[in-house]
């Protein structure tokens, strides 16, 4: 589908699906299928937040222009502005640039934020297994202050909450907040005020709940993030690497995270990571296919 000189082609990716249903919609903008040289010419910032909105999905990547050997640069927004990093977003790009390619296994160099990593992808059929390094996670303890201002807004029933609530930052911080039972983080119903008050005050991205792994590092997660403009994430793969990093310590060195059921939904991501000279290394990886191209309007009123 061509764009005209008003609109811009985007591709809707499901990201992170389970068994091959469900997953997380992302927006996907080519901007080397823009209609003028320079893609930066074509969407302002504001409009590119806008793409999200009006394409019915959480977030948006815009993958750059493919100049020799460089990386792909890789740009991601949500309602409320840009954001430094996206995992689902990534997977996203990642299964949308193997989409474009025949054969079945891919490797990309990208770049986001000023870091440059490399995304992996299988084919197979239409579905396409994708997976990337997100990169350091940095991880500590939450104070007792930060817990009862999420926690308090989150609705956590008494006798619910398990210690251990950390805040760990790649790109931007998010509180980890761990709960007895997948039960307990099904029944959670926040008030979304109270929590964007209390991550805009604590200058969160958002909160990120989980359930103690299982023996085989089962995990079912919910991921709010209004501060963003995201009342819940159907999928959240870099809060998903951040929990990999802080379960490492209790030996758990390969989580498969279910989210989205609560939003009819179902995904998964599954996290790898590893002890390394340099701290814990991550991989992230789940499964994306692409479902369909529309041309968005991006002048329209």
């Amino acid at each position: 589908m061509a764009a005209s000189d008003d609109s811009v082609v985007v591709t809707i990716v499901s990201a992170c699906l389970r068994d091959g249903r469900g997953g997380s919609p992302t927006s996907v903008v080519d901007e080397s299928l823009s209609p003028t040289p320079d893609a930066n010419d074509v969407l302002s910032d504001a409009e590119r937040s806008r793409v999200p909105v009006r394409m019915g999905t959480s977030h948006a990547v815009f993958v750059g222009r493919v100049v020799d050997d460089e990386p792909v640069n890789l740009r991601f927004f949500a309602a409320e502005g840009e954001l430094p990093a996206c995992g689902h977003g990534t997977v996203a790009a990642v299964a949308y640039l193997a989409g474009l390619r025949g054969g079945g296994e891919h490797e990309f160099r990208l770049r986001a934020s000023g870091r440059t990593f490399v995304g992996r992808a299988t084919r197979d059929g239409g579905r396409i297994r994708a997976s990337f390094d997100p990169g350091p996670v940095a991880v500590r303890e939450a104070t007792s202050f930060e817990v009862g201002l999420v926690v308090d807004a989150l609705g956590v029933a008494a006798g619910d909450l398990l210690s251990g609530a950390c805040v760990a930052s790649l790109g931007r911080a998010r509180m980890l907040v761990p709960v007895t039972a997948p039960g307990a983080v099904v029944a959670l119903d926040p008030r979304l005020d109270r929590l964007r008050a209390a991550c805009d005050q604590l200058g969160l991205l958002g909160c990120y709940v989980f359930s103690p792994p299982t023996r085989m590092g089962g995990v079912v997660a919910r991921m709010f993030a209004p501060s963003i403009g995201v009342a819940e994430d159907i999928a959240n793969v870099n809060s998903t690497a951040c929990l990999a990093v802080r379960m490492v310590g209790s030996g758990f060195t390969e989580l498969t995270v279910d989210m989205g059921d609560v939003l009819g939904e179902p995904a998964t991501i599954i996290a790898a990571a590893r002890p390394s000279p340099t701290g814990v290394r991550v991989l992230v990886g789940a499964d994306a296919t692409i479902v369909r191209r529309v041309s968005h309007q991006y002048h329209a009123s």
